[in-house]
């Protein structure tokens, strides 16, 4: 999976422009420094004023109440009759999750949607930060189980925590990513009653 690093924003600075021409000789040399000790603090403080008055940059920080705990994810699935979403990702180092989590995960539209429907779990791989070693053991587990080979990742499973689909990142928002969900949901249950069960969840 490629991975890109996220834009940053160049800042821009216009500092003041001033033609002034010298006057010659030593009187001319004194008042131009009488001038500019005197136009310094001005220009300072205009400076400062610029940019406090300049509106902060804004960055989508929302995004869902992920769960890390897969045992009590999976309990709350099944006991409130709901599809476990599990998110497989780098967050601070795959571009791409970032990308998913900026145009669906923190939207509201997702999020109200997750709120009604989804248990939201993620099975994070950070290059920095601290995880404690049960759940490092525990996402490396749920890594090798289903076979995951790229961020993002992520698998949607039934209420009973049995595999329904796979998602990734797609482009079209939360509009286009939850119509996938609701066909692999729609999917699932319209499968034969005959049809062999998938890949579980495991039990701890």
């Amino acid at each position: 999976m490629l991975t890109h690093a996220p834009r940053k924003r160049q800042a821009h600075f216009c500092a003041p422009d001033l033609h002034l021409r010298p006057p010659r000789g030593i009187l001319g040399r004194i008042i131009l420094e009488i001038i500019m000790k005197k136009l310094a603090p001005i220009l300072l403080l205009s400076i400062l004023l610029a940019a406090c008055s300049r509106p902060p940059e804004t960055t989508a920080t929302d995004t869902l109440p992920w769960r890390d705990n897969l045992a009590a994810a999976a309990a709350e699935a099944r006991d409130n009759n709901r599809l476990l979403l599990l998110n497989f990702s780098g967050s601070d180092w795959c571009g791409w999750c970032k990308r998913l989590d900026a145009e669906v995960f923190s939207t509201p539209a997702f999020q109200q949607y997750a709120a009604e429907h989804l248990v939201p779990l993620i099975a994070d791989f950070p290059r920095t930060g601290n995880q404690s070693p049960e759940l490092k053991a525990q996402n490396q587990r749920l890594l090798e189980r289903f076979q995951v080979r790229g961020f993002p990742t992520i698998l949607l499973f039934s209420p009973g925590g049995e595999l329904i689909g796979q998602l990734g990142y797609q482009p079209g928002g939360p509009d286009a990513f939850i119509r996938g969900i609701e066909e692999l949901a729609a999917a699932h249950r319209q499968r034969p009653a005959v049809a062999l069960p998938g890949p579980t969840l495991p039990r701890n």
